[in-house]
């Protein structure tokens, strides 16, 4: 009965729970990024969203050009009827990544009338932001989201956040795939994702950008 009593022995105890939770909660989210990476399945929607990535000169980089080749099978498939681009530019670039994405989309074929751009974001959440605000004025409710693998989970989850029905289509070659990217990846999802869970919550945004 003392020793529950013992102060000590409540600090101790608090001690290991707090650290029980930061190992458990990192793990968690990084076995839902992983999982999702390796099994996110798209479904039939409103619209696919090529989620930005660098450009040089309206060329995209080897790992959003992965991102617009799943786009133009997904839409080619007839998985959706309409496809937005999304991605600002950055400082001096005359491009945005919206418009390289959308340039190299009608190059390959898919019709000018189904592509819109949105010149807007520059991470993850800025970007989400961006083209849910253009889907709700459209009165789209679903759409796919096409970005690398492991970077699904927190795209799926910031646009449901936002009250959009979000599925993934993971690319499928390229840096971002599976095959190529590694446990780092993971850990930067896993990072980010609770970031935005927290201090988001807060109205604090931490960015992500990354230039590939």
């Amino acid at each position: 009965m003392l020793g529950l009593l013992n102060p000590f022995s409540w600090l101790r105890r608090i001690f290991l729970l707090v650290l029980l939770v930061i190992i458990l909660i990192p793990a968690y989210v990084a076995l839902q990024v992983y999982n999702t990476g390796h099994n996110a399945v798209p479904t039939k929607s409103d619209a696919i969203v090529i989620m930005g990535a660098a450009q040089n000169n309206g060329i995209p980089t080897p790992i959003l050009e992965a991102r617009i080749d799943e786009a133009k099978r997904l839409y080619k498939e007839g998985y959706a009827p309409r496809i937005l681009t999304v991605g600002a530019n950055q400082k001096g670039d005359l491009w945005t990544e919206a418009q390289a994405s959308l340039r190299a989309l009608a190059k390959g074929q898919i019709p000018h009338s189904v592509l819109s751009a949105v010149n807007l974001g520059k991470d993850t959440l800025s970007s989400t932001i961006a083209y849910v605000d253009v889907m709700k004025k459209n009165k789209y409710a679903s759409v796919i989201i096409v970005t690398d693998a492991y970077h699904c989970y927190r795209a799926i989850a910031m646009a449901t956040d936002l009250g959009v029905k979000a599925t993934c289509s993971p690319v499928k070659s390229g840096p971002g795939a599976v095959d190529q990217s590694g446990w780092h990846y993971i850990g930067r999802e896993t990072g980010a994702y609770l970031a935005y869970k927290t201090a988001g919550r807060f109205g604090i945004h931490l960015s992500d950008q990354n230039k590939n």
